[in-house]
């Protein structure tokens, strides 16, 4: 009888948490600069041989706009850099050496970037892209701790996300990335958050390889929310 008042107590205790819960549903749109303060080639390196691209640019300009919209302008000796995501579209343009191509990512959700690389969740993310798995409540932060996996087996990618999610604020803490063989990846920390129209933003993300190692370190400045981003801007 104990042994049954004590399960039932914690099961009460012991809620099952949603997507719900860790997403940041007012989110529509972001613009903010990325700015590198630091990057280790070397620790990237331990990451995956691509994974230090991005580092090797000074700022990029970011625009953000649900669902799915991404892009990055930058410059690199005197050489204009441009990145668009449209859903499972992706672009890659320097049009001063005549560079661009285009890829559909529908089947490698491996190779999609959202505001998840940003440091939040939103509600479009679990439409048709992650299924969350509560896993409990970190005992140290509060934070709640969820599994995201990709939702359909025809993407055949069982690479996995754990992230902390602040229950307050709704950012992500912490994340870890483990790649499809199961072994861990790395670590990114995302921290210094700031509430702009009623979305809470973190500034700043540290990346770690599976050393423990800092390889990069990101700020994020001149922050605007929800300022109305046209669709043209997305656009191939």
């Amino acid at each position: 009888m104990i042994g049954l008042i004590a399960i039932t107590t914690l099961a009460l205790m012991s809620p099952n948490h949603t997507w719900e819960e860790i997403v940041q549903p007012k989110f529509q749109d972001a613009t903010f600069t990325v700015k590198v303060v630091k990057g280790s080639q070397a620790e990237l390196r331990k990451i995956n041989s691509d994974f230090g691209t991005s580092y090797r640019f000074s700022y990029m300009k970011a625009k953000l706009k649900e669902p799915f919209m991404l892009r990055l302008e930058s410059r690199a000796e005197e050489t204009d850099v441009l990145y668009v995501m449209n859903g499972p579209r992706k672009l890659y343009r320097i049009p001063k050496i005549h560079i661009g191509s285009t890829e559909n990512v529908a089947n490698a959700p491996g190779k999609r970037q959202t505001v998840m690389d940003f440091g939040v969740l939103t509600p479009s993310l679990f439409d048709t892209l992650f299924s969350a798995k509560f896993d409990r409540v970190d005992r140290e932060t509060g934070d709640l701790v969820y599994d995201l996996t990709y939702q359909h087996p025809r993407y055949d990618d069982t690479s996995r996300h754990r992230v902390w999610i602040d229950p307050d604020k709704k950012f992500i803490a912490k994340r870890v990335w483990f790649a499809q063989d199961g072994h861990e990846q790395a670590t990114f920390i995302y921290d210094l958050p700031r509430q702009v129209n009623g979305v809470w933003w973190p500034t700043r993300l540290t990346v770690k390889n599976v050393e423990g190692k800092v390889a990069g370190v990101t700020q994020y400045t001149e922050l605007a929310i929800n300022t109305g981003l046209p669709d043209s801007l997305f656009k191939f």
